[in-house]
């Protein structure tokens, strides 16, 4: 597997970054290259032209609701709906929680009736029931945000990325992290800064959670908003975790 950060900003688009987004990409047995974009914030689709053609996307996984991972998916109806050519032969997969047709929907104005189901095949996420893109099998795990919420594992070939989305710490992140080649945790949140709890981790806390969880190669900090100085999320985990950290950056691909 090939994984690609589109946007790791937290809660907003940052001025080196788009909000959260990541491209997961794993290739069949017949050498055909499956993309899966685990969530589409604020300003991420256009770096995503970047690395791929928009009707090469295979399916999108939104972790939960909120704008700063599923913003762009109007501008990506867009993309397919009114394109001058018709390039687009099927409904896109997106896996999302409960009412994602109807919330994507309203932040679009205008929309005729049916929403956006001529352009997306949406599709429900559940606790640990996982579905296949391609040669990718995918397992939600739902989390602990104020919404509902989920973190994605995505297994390929023998490799494993996790992917926590918005989270504190939960028992769920075990099974979500255990023996993943690549996590990407949350790290909104700074210890000694941000006391309230059940919304997003700390340096610490994803450090943790990888360290209980066993078998995490490396530990990739994310979803950090502009506020949060780099330093101070990779000094608090590396307090913690004593193997390959960083912060991640718009851009970075990881080969697994």
């Amino acid at each position: 597997m090939r994984v690609v950060v589109i946007g790791c900003a937290g809660s907003f688009a940052g001025p080196a970054s788009p909000a959260s987004s990541y491209l997961v990409q794993a290739d069949d047995a017949e050498d055909r290259t499956w993309n899966l974009l685990l969530d589409l914030g604020n300003g991420a689709l256009g770096p995503l032209q970047r690395h791929i053609d928009l009707a090469d996307l295979s399916a999108v996984a939104l972790s939960h609701l909120h704008p700063d991972h599923c913003a762009d998916v109007c501008g990506l109806y867009v993309t397919r709906k009114y394109h001058p050519t018709d390039r687009y032969a099927a409904p896109l997969p997106i896996w999302g929680p409960a009412e994602t047709a109807d919330r994507v929907a309203l932040a679009y104005h205008g929309l005729d009736e049916g929403g956006m189901s001529s352009q997306f095949d949406f599709r429900l996420l559940a606790d640990a029931s996982p579905f296949a893109v391609g040669p990718m099998t995918v397992t939600p795990f739902a989390v602990n945000h104020p919404v509902e919420a989920y973190g994605f594992r995505v297994e390929s070939g023998g490799a494993v990325v996790a992917y926590s989305g918005d989270t504190d710490a939960t028992p769920a992140l075990t099974p979500l992290l255990t023996g993943a080649d690549l996590a990407l945790l949350d790290c909104a949140f700074v210890d000694g800064r941000d006391e309230t709890r059940g919304i997003h981790l700390t340096g610490s806390r994803a450090a943790a959670a990888a360290v209980e969880a066993g078998g995490v190669g490396r530990l990739v900090l994310t979803h950090l908003p502009a506020w949060n100085d780099p330093e101070v999320c990779r000094s608090q985990a590396a307090a913690v975790w004593p193997g390959d950290l960083e912060v991640a950056t718009a851009g970075t691909a990881y080969d697994l």
